[in-house]
């Protein structure tokens, strides 16, 4: 399947003196980078604070210029067709902030006449959009005196109003409720399925990017170094916990554990111990030689979460 999205060789450096963080030195924040999104994929975009993942998307949204490389959107270059291409695009973020004084409803339409949505078909769309997002009862309320839960629903609710073919999520259920959370993530798959809308997706939630995303993108120091499923990045990962429950010679265990340098935590009679997979077997062996009871198991196998974090101790 062809691409609708194509970056390629992408590169942002900062000269010396354009932040205050760079006042003696050049920053590359963004290194040749190359990727792409299919219609009807979410794409994950990972990466530790640091890594250029904002600055990536400011530069496919046009507020950043590239220092070099190219960004293609349906095939057409965006450097030299940018608002032909932005009507289908949209961008929200979990961060961002509402004009206080105008009510959601009338943001919602601020958006809708920008993307130049028919109005024949404005009052309709909005509605559905509030009733989506769970706003119906917030729509003649300002914006000023939401919580932030319902702003983030709100800056969402906008992104989607256009109908858009791309949109670009920046962390867009950092600051909901869990019951929040899932109905926006419900809406976004919903949207996915039903339109192929194509989303480029970033979150620290490593759960839910799990859940979500067909693929995932890892950023480090501004240079992608893994491009697969969460589920194919997670098994890259060997450690898994075991959790015992131990109803005898619990001393036992810690004399193994520290002697074999085996990271544990111990929580009255219940130890969670990090080991590789393929050494569960053998642990468990030893532990029997030893008279170790235990009177439950359980194994948790390797998540993106671990991998993520194995990347950013790398550090």
């Amino acid at each position: 399947m062809s691409a609708i999205l194509r970056v390629e060789n992408l590169t942002k450096i900062f000269k010396p003196g354009f932040w205050p963080l760079f006042k003696s030195h050049q920053f590359t924040a963004v290194n040749k980078i190359s990727f792409s999104l299919i219609k009807g994929e979410i794409l994950g975009f990972l990466g530790t604070n640091g890594a250029g993942k904002t600055t990536t998307i400011q530069m496919l949204l046009g507020t950043l210029h590239p220092t070099s490389g190219s960004i293609f959107y349906f095939d057409k270059d965006f450097a030299t067709n940018r608002i032909e291409i932005l009507k289908r695009v949209s961008y929200a973020s979990g961060y961002d902030k509402l004009p206080a004084r105008l009510t959601v409803r009338e943001n919602l339409d601020v958006i809708a006449r920008m993307y130049n949505v028919p109005a024949a078909e404005r009052d309709n769309r909005i509605d559905a959009i509030l009733k989506s997002f769970g706003l119906w009862n917030l729509r003649n309320k300002e914006t000023g005196s939401l919580s932030a839960g319902q702003s983030t629903r709100t800056t969402l609710a906008k992104a989607f109003i256009s109908n858009p073919d791309i949109v670009l999520l920046d962390e867009p259920t950092a600051s909901l409720d869990p019951e929040s959370a899932q109905e926006v993530r419900n809406f976004i798959l919903q949207q996915q399925r039903e339109r192929h809308v194509s989303i480029l997706f970033t979150s620290h939630n490593m759960a839910e990017v799990a859940h979500m995303c067909d693929r995932v993108l890892i950023l480090k120091q501004g240079t992608i170094i893994a491009d697969n499923t969460p589920e194919e990045l997670a098994r890259s990962v060997s450690l898994a916990r075991v959790h015992l429950i131990i109803t005898h010679r619990l001393d036992a265990l810690v004399t193994y554990l520290n002697q074999q340098a085996i990271p544990y935590q111990i929580k009255t009679h219940e130890v969670e111990i990090e080991v590789d997979e393929k050494a569960i077997a053998l642990l468990l062996a030893d532990l029997a030689s030893r008279n170790i009871v235990y009177s439950q198991i359980s194994i948790d196998k390797p998540t993106l979460e671990d991998y993520f974090l194995n990347i950013a101790k790398s550090e």
